[in-house]
């Protein structure tokens, strides 16, 4: 049993809108991280620029804000030089996406062993109300006040892209499940990302009404789990099928449809072919949104094969110090005279 409460990783007083999808987040990591049982002086918290990247002054750990964008880069410099730390990276979608985008897609192919949050609101609430990376075709906002004529980055999309082996989601609100995906993006060995779905309440409110309530979630989402069958409805009567190279939604007990019938999630699939359908189903096009850990995959992380070659590197080298490193030259004595 953990020695932590999460009292001893609060600090400070939030300053976020009332009801705003941070305060529901912070409330889970605090609980996640006392549960893992790491203690506050072997963590740091890294975040860009936002409304969400004001996170690192609550957690009583170690802390950074660095600049828009530039989260990801700062994370990977600290678990490089200091690989036993936990890190976790806070970022928004416009933080993440847009100008830290490149950052982020390269966190994901070189696998470094960070945790990365992306807290998505669909919008820029710090700068007062302008689209995102992640606002739908149409979006009407203070900088798209005839609707944005741009399609939107999905996170698990660019993530799977990017060759990410760790791809989780859930909705601020629903607080026991976002704990339970922080914990296994914790115990993944490199980069997890964890997608949190919620609203801004002064700028994009009601984004995520379909799924943002535990009834909503019930008809208009998945609950993915491993080994278990991909069922969902308010009594589970409804199952994903494969049909072709796509799925299909199906009722439990109609056309002589078994729970058999019914695919069984894998997450620790190499193949991430049906990891991927599963990440970019929506209600728009008559399918459950799948919340859950989606994809987990091993494989070798950056900073420590970067630790291991300086380890290499230096048992071959006849100098350990920039002492030696000078003697190990033709060395000359310049005299008076």
């Amino acid at each position: 049993m953990s020695e932590y409460t999460a009292q001893d990783f609060k600090k400070g007083q939030p300053r976020w809108c009332p009801g705003c999808g941070d305060h529901f987040f912070l409330a889970s990591l605090h609980k996640a991280m006392a549960e893992l049982g790491v203690a506050p002086y072997e963590t740091a918290v890294i975040s860009g620029i936002g409304c969400s990247s004001r996170l690192p002054y609550y957690v009583n750990t170690y802390a950074m804000q660095t600049i828009h964008g530039r989260a990801a880069a700062i994370a990977t410099g600290t678990k490089v030089v200091n690989p036993a730390l936990t890190v976790w990276q806070i970022s928004g979608d416009g933080d993440a996406l847009a100008i830290g985008g490149n950052h982020f897609i390269h966190a994901m192919r070189r696998n470094i062993n960070l945790n990365i949050i992306l807290l998505n609101n669909r919008i820029y609430g710090l700068t007062k109300g302008q689209y995102s990376p992640t606002s739908p075709r149409g979006f009407v906002s203070k900088s798209s006040p005839y609707g944005t004529v741009e399609d939107p980055f999905r996170p698990a999309e660019l993530c799977f892209g990017a060759r990410g082996r760790f791809f989780a989601r859930s909705v601020a609100n629903d607080g026991p499940h976002t704990i339970g995906i922080l914990k296994r993006a914790h115990e993944h060995k490199g980069a997890s990302v964890c997608e949190i779905m919620q609203n801004c309440v002064i700028f994009n409110n009601g984004a995520y009404d379909a799924i943002y309530t535990k009834d909503g979630r019930s008809k208009n989402a998945i609950y993915v789990e491993d080994g278990k069958p991909l069922v969902f409805g308010e009594n589970h009567e409804y199952g994903l099928m494969q049909e072709g190279f796509g799925l299909k939604v199906v009722k439990i007990g109609e056309n002589g449809i078994t729970l058999s019938d019914i695919l069984v999630h894998d997450s620790h699939c190499q193949d991430n072919t049906l990891q991927l359908k599963l990440a970019m189903m929506d209600n728009e096009h008559g399918f459950p949104v799948a919340l859950g850990v989606i994809r987990d995959v091993e494989a070798p992380t950056y900073d420590e094969a970067v630790n291991v070659q300086i380890e290499e590197v230096k048992a071959k080298k006849p100098y350990h110090n920039f002492a030696e490193l000078l003697e190990t030259n033709d060395i000359w004595e310049v005299k008076e005279g």
